[in-house]
């Protein structure tokens, strides 16, 4: 796959790790090394030049000036030069010793231009380079070098984060992310090739955002004019938003996933998919730190991306922020399918002009979806017919009167202050008003799995948790908070997640219908989330052991790593179920990792249950303190 590897060297421990990891590729790859350094013979030359007036007398004299210039200029490029020979020579010995050979190349100039100029000019195939150099001060995860050379160049490069020997931790996957577009499956192809290399499991994972809409909504509330706010007509955009993101864009971004397990199934590969909802580099990157990932596998630019970019937000975001080794790829790759589907099958004129009126940013993404759908079913020719098929899965018809009865229901209980009940499925969320059901249409749920929530349940939960207050939202919709939600919401880190949670807890109560947002819905989304910033904040002083038994659970295989004792099984199932018996499994295994064991006993459960007890009691702590001001 490389067949030419290049590696910038300069004797840092980045460095170092860079030339192993090279080493390693390239007798995996049968490659040629490149070792490469940049000395500065030009600049120290300079900077004597401008330092002359501060010699002794003896040396002011023209003559004297123009030997001693000689001399420092032949010192210092000889002595450079030696310098870097040194260098590129233990990159040359350890080439050898695998049976490869190795190419210096010694450049005198500016660092990182010179980098560039090089790999610009030559048919690397990949660029190894350390994440780090010599001038590193502790606080840093990315050198500026590294950062300037990467943004700079299209080829391949692979930026080494750790210093920790390329075959250690075993169990440390190689996570890729998947958005769609050619240079992630090109990634794809890369992470599998190395996968095989360091003996490694190879995982995917793809993010939708289903609550960007609703944030972005909310600010253009505040600041458009009533006119343009009828204009923009709030309410249907996010009745349309709502049903798209919903049902539509999980559906396209698993769709990303299923192609790449296809990819990877055709080499052999057992791919593990993952789709997450929520920020694209924010949940990539929890999702690396959550399974100790060896590596990250990025496109330069993703499926949004306009192709003049030197380098994708999410990328650039993830390069210096992700902990683990990062490997971006500008390569394309199609896979088979939408290869075929592009040269085998047509579009009718009609299908080709409704296609022009799609937006820009999801054109195509939607063009994607409608020709793997025709490729599946069999149609050699894409018509009108065919998209209506396409759009009645991403997002189903019938939504206008979806949208005409739930406002009808709603007009109904506000003239009749709320007096029809709601029946709500816990196991899904799926909300039916007027009549209890025999069964949820949703999850097959039984009759007794639906709560009733009527008006009596609301005076009373406002009566237990305070006054609720009504917070309009972008789109003219009024969410009620009790006071209690509100302190619950409060105990979210301040900023960014906070912000983040109370969105989730709006869409939720939005999706299922709720009359008032209560502290028992906001709860297990703060609870979360702040469970999530421990676990971030300890992840450093793991052991090996830890990090390898944390790693194996995040990936949800936790039947096979953890064997528990019967009396360890009675004690867990004492607790409720739902909600506190999960976070209680999740606290009892990380006791596990942090005491480096398979085996789950009665004493850890306890300790596990002490945890939860002890950060509950934090939480109420702090709740009850937010209480009191």
């Amino acid at each position: 796959m490389y067949k030419t590897i290049y590696v910038p060297v300069d004797n840092s421990e980045h460095s170092n790790a860079a030339i192993e990891v090279a080493v390693a590729l390239g007798r995996a790859f049968g490659a040629q090394l490149v070792g490469s350094h940049v000395y500065a013979a030009k600049m120290h030359d300079y900077r004597f030049r401008q330092m002359e007036y501060t010699l002794p007398p003896e040396y002011q004299h023209e003559e004297e000036m123009e030997k001693q210039r000689r001399i420092h200029d032949s010192l210092i490029t000889m002595g450079l030069q030696l310098i870097s020979d040194s260098y590129l020579e233990v990159m040359a010995q350890k080439a050898a010793a695998a049976g490869l050979t190795c190419r210096k190349v010694m450049i005198d100039g500016k660092n990182y231009a010179e980098l560039v100029r090089d790999i610009r000019g030559s048919n690397y195939d990949l660029v190894v380079i350390g994440a780090l150099g010599m001038g590193a001060v502790k606080p840093s995860s990315l050198g500026s070098v590294c950062e300037r050379v990467v943004r700079r160049i299209e080829t391949d490069t692979l930026v080494v984060k750790s210093v920790i020997p390329p075959h250690a931790l075993p169990e440390a996957p190689i996570v890729v992310g998947i958005d769609g577009s050619l240079q992630s499956y090109a990634g794809l192809q890369a992470g599998i090739a190395l996968g095989k290399v360091f003996n490694r499991r190879v995982e995917a994972v793809g993010v939708y955002d289903p609550v960007l809409h609703y944030t972005v909504f909310h600010s253009l509330a505040d600041i458009l004019t009533e006119k343009a706010a009828k204009v923009f007509k709030f309410k249907e955009q996010e009745q349309l938003h709502e049903e798209v993101i919903d049902t539509g864009l999980a559906k396209i971004y698993q769709s990303h996933l299923e192609v790449a397990r296809e990819v990877a199934r055709d080499q052999g590969v057992d791919l593990k998919i993952t789709l997450l909802d929520g920020k694209a580099y924010d949940r990539i990157l929890r999702y690396v730190r959550q399974t100790e990932a060896w590596m990250l596998v990025l496109g330069r630019i993703g499926v949004h991306s306009d192709d003049r970019l030197d380098i994708g937000s999410n990328t650039e975001n993830l390069l210096r922020l992700a902990p683990c080794h990062v490997l971006i790829t500008s390569r394309k790759f199609y896979p088979p399918m939408d290869v075929k589907a592009e040269a085998s099958i047509v579009w009718t004129p009609e299908a080709e002009q409704r296609m022009e009126k799609v937006p820009g940013f999801v054109k195509a993404i939607a063009r994607t979806a409608v020709l793997r759908f025709a490729m599946e079913r069999g149609h050699s020719v894409i018509t009108n017919a065919v998209i209506e098929q396409v759009m009645d899965i991403f997002m189903p018809r019938r939504t206008a009167e979806k949208a005409q009865k739930l406002a009808f229901e709603l007009a109904v209980e506000h003239v009749r202050e709320s007096e029809i009940p709601a029946y709500i499925c816990r196991a899904c969320g799926h909300t039916v008003r007027g009549v209890q059901p025999v069964v949820c249409v949703v999850c097959n749920a039984e009759a007794a799995e639906f709560e009733k929530v009527d008006k009596m349940a609301v005076e009373a939960l406002a009566a237990s948790e305070g006054a609720i207050r009504d917070e309009e939202t972008f789109d003219g919709v009024k969410l009620r908070w009790t006071e209690e939600a509100n302190r619950v919401l409060r105990m979210a880190p301040s900023g960014y997640m906070r912000r983040r949670a109370k969105a989730r807890i709006e869409k939720l109560a939005r999706v299922q219908q709720l009359e008032v947002i209560s502290k028992e819905l906001a709860w297990p989304i703060v609870a979360e989330v702040v469970e999530e910033q421990r676990l971030m904040q300890d992840r450093d002083s793991l052991t090996p052991d830890q990090h390898m038994l944390r790693a194996t659970r995040a990936t949800g295989r936790t039947d096979d790593l953890f064997t528990w004792t019967e009396e360890a099984v009675a004690r867990f199932h004492r607790v409720p179920e739902g909600y506190m018996r999960d976070m209680t499994k999740k606290r009892v295994e990380e006791v596990a990792v942090e005491r480096a064991t398979r085996e789950i006993t009665l004493e850890i459960v306890e300790a596990g249950i002490e945890a939860g007890k002890k950060i509950m009691s934090e939480l109420i702590e702090a709740y009850n303190k937010e209480g009191e001001r």
